[in-house]
């Protein structure tokens, strides 16, 4: 696997940064993923919307209203379209069951499959709203999950947010949107019949037609449209940053959560129809309506093929959606001021080290490993190899799980939000739980650690672990949902956690400010060409 020299941040973190965001549910799938609700009670509730009325499902968690469609199937002529309205529908629909998710191929893992329940499907605009069980004195904060997976796989049902809901006191909304060519597909023939002139993007735009559903709607299940916050991890959380800087997004949501994934760069439109008019002809098509007549398994089938030398599906700097690279965005200021949490896992990269070699059937050796940096950074080899020595880096997977960490995440991560906190209240954090993934007992010849995509069950309430790692989980479901409730993650009995500079040490052993952060990942290295 190849990566530019980081001379050139926004290209150098495609190829590797692309492979990571992919792997992110695969540790989670054997706990988040989300089974049938089986109802406690003769009467469940029902909740009124704008289009019908939804009977949730209760358990243990609260009450689960699932498979609530938020904008029409896109498909037919609707096929690379910003979502339009969903219909209305009569009598009460049944909330028990999710919706498909979308159109996806390589969701299924060892460890379960990543696209949840359900039928991939491009009928797949569908979320799920969880309601605590108490009766809410006032209405509750609202937090909107955008899942990841490279923007190609998974599924908002796949992450069950009723633990959250009910112990954080808070609405979970959970949500599907289009992925692969399906989402993020550029072609001139897409932009030519377009009002804006732009393509591209529709699973942004499917994540805005959610949140506009939650304002109209959410006050019907005790959430408050007026306290919303998108939270997201890997894919889900540059999604999360895509639409703080989006213009059509703004008002949308008052409080954003980025996770392991925030200043993903982005193609201008440009490229993205250059890289759409091949896909397309290796399709055999030259216009829109060839592409829209084509079987949805045979665009996903070419969309997953490498070969097809298109880009890597992702948002676009369309000049409508997004108008600029998050990072520029950031310098300028040009995105509302609403307070931001954003951070990484220690070892973020050692999940696609393991991938690469040990689950492969191989180890990288001492005698590899200088080849194994210089694949990955061609023009910057040397340098990164004597910063990274071994044995000082521990064992040649250990090392380059360290370097893939640093340049793909911690020190872009930092670097964000070092720009971000010129201009909004921002935190930042480190997960550490060494431990996070021994459960899952991988054959490997190193400590995963904390790689990426490890937080996500402590966030959601699904770790049973050990009492340090359970506090720990505890600690932070309520440092997100007292973020989502005030906008500062700080309450009465937690250790305090300041704004950035600081970084919060997220660990069994205790949470508490990390000084040396930049230091520890070496991000004069990784970070100097972004950084002003």
């Amino acid at each position: 696997m190849t990566s530019p020299s980081p001379r050139h941040p926004r290209r150098r973190r495609r190829t590797v940064a692309t492979l990571i965001a992919s792997l992110a549910g695969i540790a989670m799938s054997a706990v988040l993923a989300v089974t049938p609700v089986q109802a406690t009670a003769d009467v469940e509730p029902v909740v009124p919307t704008r289009d019908g009325a939804v009977r949730g499902v209760s358990n243990t968690n609260g009450t689960a209203f699932l498979g609530i469609p938020y904008a029409a199937p896109p498909v037919g002529a609707l096929r690379w379209k910003p979502p339009a309205p969903s219909a209305p529908w009569k009598g009460v629909r049944d909330g028990g069951k999710p919706g498909n998710p979308c159109m996806q191929t390589g969701s299924k893992t060892p460890w379960g499959d990543l696209a949840g329940p359900g039928t991939p499907s491009e009928d797949c605009l569908y979320l799920n709203v969880h309601v605590p069980s108490k009766r809410p004195v006032k209405p509750r904060p609202v937090m909107v999950w955008f899942h990841g997976g490279g923007y190609t796989i998974g599924s908002g049902t796949f992450y069950d947010g009723g633990a959250l809901a009910e112990r954080g006191d808070v609405v979970v909304v959970t949500l599907n949107y289009r992925l692969g060519a399906f989402g993020y597909m550029a072609h001139p023939g897409l932009s030519g019949e377009s009002r804006t002139g732009s393509s591209g993007n529709y699973g942004l735009l499917d994540q805005q037609a959610a949140l506009r559903w939650v304002r109209a709607n959410i006050g019907a299940f005790g959430g408050n449209p007026a306290n919303v916050t998108a939270f997201g991890e890997s894919a889900g959380g540059g999604s999360v940053c895509q639409n703080l800087i989006s213009p059509t997004a703004r008002g949308l949501f008052h409080r954003a959560v980025a996770q392991s994934g925030c200043a993903f760069p982005t193609p201008s439109l440009q490229t993205a129809e250059a890289a759409g008019e091949r896909f397309a002809t290796g399709l055999g098509c030259s216009d829109a309506a060839c592409l829209r007549g084509k079987p949805a398994d045979q665009i996903q089938a070419a969309g997953a093929d490498p070969s097809a030398g298109r880009l890597p599906w992702t948002p676009i700097e369309d000049g409508v959606v997004i108008r600029d690279q998050v990072m520029d965005a950031f310098r300028t200021g040009d995105l509302p001021r609403i307070p931001v949490v954003q951070g990484t896992t220690r070892d973020e990269g050692r999940l696609t080290v393991a991938t690469m070699y040990d689950l492969a059937g191989r180890r990288l050796t001492a005698e590899e490993y200088p080849a194994a940096v210089r694949r990955a950074f061609p023009s910057n080899a040397e340098r990164v190899l004597e910063r990274y020595p071994l044995p000082e880096s521990g064992t040649p997977a250990e090392a380059l799980g360290a370097i893939f960490t640093d340049a793909q995440f911690s020190c872009p991560s930092h670097a964000s939000t070092t720009l971000l906190a010129r201009h909004t209240r921002a935190y930042g954090y480190e997960f550490n739980d060494p431990h996070a993934m021994d459960y899952l007992g991988l054959p490997l010849s190193f400590p995963l650690g904390a790689p990426h995509g490890s937080e996500l069950r402590y966030v959601f309430g699904g770790v049973s672990g050990t009492p340090q790692q359970n506090a720990l989980s505890d600690r932070m479901l309520s440092y997100w949902a007292t973020f989502a409730r005030t906008g500062d993650p700080n309450s009465a009995g937690a250790p305090a956690w300041q704004r950035f500079p600081q970084v919060q040490n997220l660990a069994p052993e205790g949470t508490g400010p990390i000084t040396t952060f930049p230091q520890d990942h070496k991000c004069d290295l990784w970070t100097q060409p972004t950084v002003p």
